[in-house]
């Protein structure tokens, strides 16, 4: 019974099943509504998606998300905050310290990340023709369930879980600017990322992760609701983290850490947010208004009600092409911390590699329309918008030339950690290099919405998050637990899932080029490309094998693993310099900050001065 009662207690399932309760309250009342001013009591349009915010609402209320601002608005004395507990149990609760937040949004990404990679399987068979072939919307329902999971309930909430957890520690704070509202951004996501994986099971949606209207407007099923609603949610979870972000490091950095001594995962992390706060409304508001055109007759994309279709492509590139240096920017930051570690020389060309990250920012927000050169837009818009996707590969190619100046001639320690961020590199060249064609007008009208831009795409996300994290993981996990990894697991997985993603992404390259249309489910086997779609099955394959390597060499790990000490890496950065795991406020007095982060073999080079008491932390650790 004690057990029963402790489950219930966690505030993960209170929320749960206050909002079960919540949403069939919603839907209950919309319809008893409905029926009372003459209209047909069901309508599953409307009625479920009033159902679904009125239980995300109950949810995060019973959750507590709301308690201090409730009672800050009538007047209340807050409550005095109970001394925190080392316990499991704050992991399942809303807690406002950023490394339990951080590990819960790396913690729900990791969860989601092999269903999604799981749904991509499911595609790739079908293809393949190894299995019995699924119907069209069935599979447009997989794919793109597939793209919009791991970009906006993998990706996104992966990279908020880092920054969470390590930007206060690598700027010498001791928490975020706004702890409250940290806390909500992540429980946002929960809701985001059950809506978007169960739309699977209330129809599906078969209008590719891009949901263009007027697929996305006049889909039947209310799956499509359930896809709105969800990314809207993650969508909103990162514009409050962005301004959490961008407050914590203008004005929480300690004493002496001016903008070139930040490491720079600090730089991406604002170039990433600020990209963030500008530019996630409008994917926000172009769902939204899609949602209100399927549930309230809105005509915002319709041409006979006066609305305009190509609006939603504005909208949604005008986000989606920042935002994939959103999902790459902090990837980048991550290679340019852990080279200078394993290779022991300082960061070349720091300060470029610095402001480059600021110039792949500015330079990503104005080259959006070359998604749309075969979409019909004005001529005089091409041309512009081509020369400026081709100016953006330079900031990008001062830190390729960066990471390979630091690695000349350095004393390589060939740890997995390092071996990942090798992979990265090159399988981001890859993505780079192919990006080149697609943003030439000529070419692109060859290739647009062919395979070659699912290759292409796919080696950007690899090169710079699914490989970066994979190094991140295997580099931070000794600070989070206290414990190693095991390298030699490690180093099996890094083997699969390189081989993995280069079977996966040439293939790709080449059907692109042989006319192999995306999301098309079936082809004539007299096109001579089953072999290829085999060989990226495999790939994929190989890379959930080697997801599953890294989630036994976690949880074994974290029970059986090495101790880790303070600082195995001999790192520098601020971060290094406490226990792991970290005190609950991170440092006992505010460091002071007095030289690069990266000084790495020069003689007499210190980053930053601890305190007597965190010294002495460490030593008793």
């Amino acid at each position: 019974m004690n057990k029963i009662l402790k489950i219930f207690s966690l505030g993960v399932i209170r929320g749960l099943l206050a909002g079960l309760a919540g949403a069939g309250a919603g839907i209950g009342i919309t319809m008893l509504v409905r029926h009372a001013i003459g209209l047909p009591a069901w309508n599953p349009g409307p009625v479920t998606t009033i159902g679904i915010f009125t239980g995300v609402i109950t949810y995060l209320v019973v959750l507590g998300a709301f308690n201090y601002w409730f009672r800050w608005a009538i007047g209340a004395e807050p409550k005095e905050a109970e001394p925190p507990k080392r316990s499991w149990t704050r992991y399942f609760n809303l807690d406002t310290n950023h490394k339990i937040i951080g590990v819960q949004y790396l913690v729900t990404a990791l969860t989601f990340l092999p269903f999604a990679v799981a749904l991509q399987l499911v595609g790739r068979l079908d293809l393949s023709k190894l299995v019995s072939p699924l119907n069209a919307t069935t599979y447009e329902s997989i794919i793109s369930d597939h793209g919009l999971l791991m970009l906006f309930i993998v990706v996104l909430p992966a990279f908020s879980g880092l920054m969470n957890y390590l930007i206060p520690l690598l700027i010498g704070a001791r928490d975020m600017a706004f702890p409250r509202l940290n806390a909500l951004s992540y429980w946002l996501i929960p809701p985001a990322g059950l809506l978007t994986a169960f739309s699977l099971l209330v129809g599906g949606f078969d209008t590719g992760w891009t949901l263009y209207p007027p697929l996305s407007a006049s889909f039947e099923y209310i799956g499509m609701n359930f896809i709105l609603i969800g990314i809207f949610l993650s969508g909103l979870s990162s514009i409050l983290g962005a301004i959490n972000f961008l407050t914590t490091i203008f004005k929480m950095r300690a004493p002496g850490m001016g903008p070139f001594r930040m490491p720079v995962f600090v730089w991406s992390t604002l170039a990433t947010t600020a990209l963030t706060l500008t530019f996630t409304q409008f994917i926000g508001m172009s769902f939204l208004m899609v949602l209100f055109q399927r549930v309230l007759g809105m005509g915002f994309f319709n041409p006979q009600m006066g609305g305009q279709v190509l609006l939603y492509q504005y909208l949604f590139w005008f986000y989606s092409h920042p935002a994939v240096y959103v999902f790459v920017l902090l990837g980048l930051g991550i290679i340019s911390d852990t080279i200078p570690v394993f290779a022991r020389k300082p960061l070349f060309g720091y300060k470029a590699v610095a402001i480059s990250s600021i110039g792949i920012a500015a330079g990503g927000t104005i080259v959006f329309a070359h998604h749309m050169f075969a979409a019909g837009i004005p001529a005089f818009l091409k041309i512009p918008f081509m020369v400026t996707t081709l100016l953006v590969a330079v900031p990008t190619g001062v830190k390729v030339f960066a990471w390979v100046a630091t690695m000349w001639l350095g004393k390589l320690r060939i740890t997995t950690a390092f071996l990942f961020v090798l992979s990265a590199i090159v399988t981001f060249l890859i993505g780079g290099l192919t990006g080149v064609p697609l943003g030439i007008v000529p070419v692109d009208l060859y290739l647009h919405d062919t395979y070659f831009v699912v290759g292409h795409f796919h080696a950007t996300l690899f090169g710079g998050f699914l490989l970066p994290l994979m190094a991140a993981i295997y580099f931070w996990f000794p600070k989070v637990s206290g414990r190693m990894l095991s390298e030699k697991m490690g180093k099996m997985q890094w083997l699969l899932m390189t081989v993995g993603t280069t079977l996966l992404i040439l293939p790709m390259l080449g059907l692109g080029i042989e006319g192999m249309r995306r999301r098309v489910f079936d082809y004539s086997l007299t096109l001579g490309f089953r072999p290829l779609h085999i060989a990226t099955a495999v790939g994929g394959f190989l890379i959930f094998a080697g997801l599953v390597i890294l989630a036994y060499n976690m949880i074994t790990s974290a029970r059986r693993g090495a101790p880790a000490g303070p600082n195995p890496w001999n790192s520098m950065i601020l971060a290094w310099q406490v226990s792991s795991p970290p005190p609950e406020e991170n440092f006992a007095e505010i460091p002071r900050v007095v030289g690069n982060p990266f000084g790495y073999g020069v003689e007499g080079s210190v980053h930053a001065i601890m305190s007597t008491e965190t010294k002495e932390e460490i030593k008793n650790e």
